[in-house]
């Protein structure tokens, strides 16, 4: 294995790269009695089309986060009881573009490894047991599809990508998921769940060798084929609507603003558009933005408002939003002060403000032993060494953040959802 030191951050990281394919990043923590390990498929809930042995398969919404489900089922029980009796603390998550299982412990930390990349690697589905799960999930889309705030979410997906499965819930619909087989999810773990398409990371006080050993014993000696993948094409930078509205049970409006933005290339340009987009939300909406103090004093927000920037497998976005009386004016002023910003210009000791107050964060985000993770396995999965964002962070100027305010925060790239309460007229 090779150390890689980075100075600026303070952190020693092993890399290496299994003969199988795997990847392997192991985070020295050597004053640290917790060790948490991270094994990371690039397989997610916009992976609905690809293509397995020549053939395009198409492939029901919500399987990536049904397969997560059932992962945790061994032939000789559970693995998550197996995994908490011995003393670590387990869990999973789908998103739209990665699959993560880990654990945290501060014992038998080498014994959970194994049956984490154990029960990852070995699928073991029955008839009876996805049928049986398809109710457990239903039951849990039912309930999040009576979540205003999931449903003005997925409303402005569903205006902003025509498209692009960005459109799709990851966790799909009570149809779709009814259309899953224990066949189907063999196919996908096939495809996706293959050492040269994961990443294993490992942060603590352990030894590096010692889990590039595991690894290598535990999983198989090769890896399948690299899986094409279709996200769609989106052919323009418009919207797909302009606007969707529902009616719930809110006690006020509740609204999302998003801006159709342009996706960014892989390698090191994917992480600095992630950090020009972040601060771009924060110089335009922040909380400690003209614009928000504006639309605070006015009463036309609350503390609820706030937005972010996020980056999705061919897909780009910013959105904003929160409990407003008059969504249509909030949202107006936002594009409005994204134009003034464009046309006059950030002001420069505002942006550095913003500046150091984003680097901190990145800083203080390493304190996070699942933030270190995952940031390095999406850096594997998009073609950049995570740990090296100082640098890459230095090469961002103001212009570059009015750039992107230029071409992203348009009238003609924005999409607005709304929620209004069930009594209002």
């Amino acid at each position: 294995m090779l150390e890689h030191s980075y100075p600026r951050i303070g952190e020693q990281v092993w890399h290496d790269t299994l003969p199988n394919g795997l990847t392997l990043r192991v985070v020295s923590k050597p004053h640290h009695a917790k060790a948490a390990a991270y094994f990371v498929t690039r397989y997610g809930g916009m992976d609905l089309r690809f293509a397995l042995g020549g053939e395009w398969l198409d492939t029901p919404a919500g399987i990536a986060h049904y397969l997560e489900h059932k992962m945790f089922d061994t032939e000789e029980g559970n693995a998550l009881q197996e995994l908490a009796k011995n003393g670590a603390e387990p869990n999973a998550f789908t998103s739209n573009a990665i699959t993560a299982y880990y654990f945290e412990s501060t014992d038998h930390f080498y014994e959970n490894l194994r049956i984490l990349l154990n029960f990852v690697s070995i699928p073991y589905f029955t008839e009876e047991s996805v049928e049986k799960e398809q109710g457990i999930i239903g039951q849990e889309i039912r309930m999040v599809e009576d979540n205003p705030e999931w449903q003005v979410y997925q409303q402005l997906m569903e205006c902003l990508y025509k498209e692009s499965p960005a459109r799709v819930s990851v966790a799909g619909t009570v149809e779709s998921i009814r259309q899953i087989t224990a066949d189907t999810l063999y196919h996908c773990h096939k495809a996706f769940y293959t050492p040269g398409n994961m990443v294993l990371c490992v942060v603590g006080n352990v030894d590096p060798q010692k889990v590039a050993d595991i690894a290598a014993e535990v999983l198989p000696a090769e890896s399948g084929p690299v899986i094409p993948r279709d996200y769609g094409e989106e052919t323009s930078p418009a919207p797909a609507a302009a606007e969707a509205q529902r009616r719930m049970e809110v006690s006020m409006p509740q609204f999302l603003a998003g801006y159709k933005c342009r996706p960014p290339k892989d390698g090191e340009e994917h992480l600095r558009t992630g950090m020009i987009g972040d601060m771009a939300c924060d110089i335009l909406f922040g909380d400690s933005s003209p614009l928000y103090r504006r639309l605070y004093e006015e009463g036309l927000i609350n503390g609820s408002f706030g937005g972010n920037f996020d980056l999705l497998p061919g897909a780009a976005y910013l959105y904003v939003g929160g409990d407003a009386k008059d969504p249509h004016t909030v949202h107006r002023m936002v594009t409005e002060e994204a134009e003034r910003l464009v046309r006059e210009g950030i002001d420069e000791t505002f942006y550095q403000q913003i500046r150091r107050a984003a680097y901190g964060q990145l800083v203080r985000s390493l304190n996070s032993f699942e933030t270190i993770a995952i940031a390095a396995a999406e850096g594997v999965f998009q073609g950049f060494d995570y740990y090296r964002f100082p640098e890459v962070f230095d090469t961002i100027t103001k212009a570059d953040v009015e750039a992107f305010l230029r071409e992203n925060v348009t009238a003609e790239r924005t999409a607005l959802s709304i929620i209004y309460p069930k009594e209002a007229n």
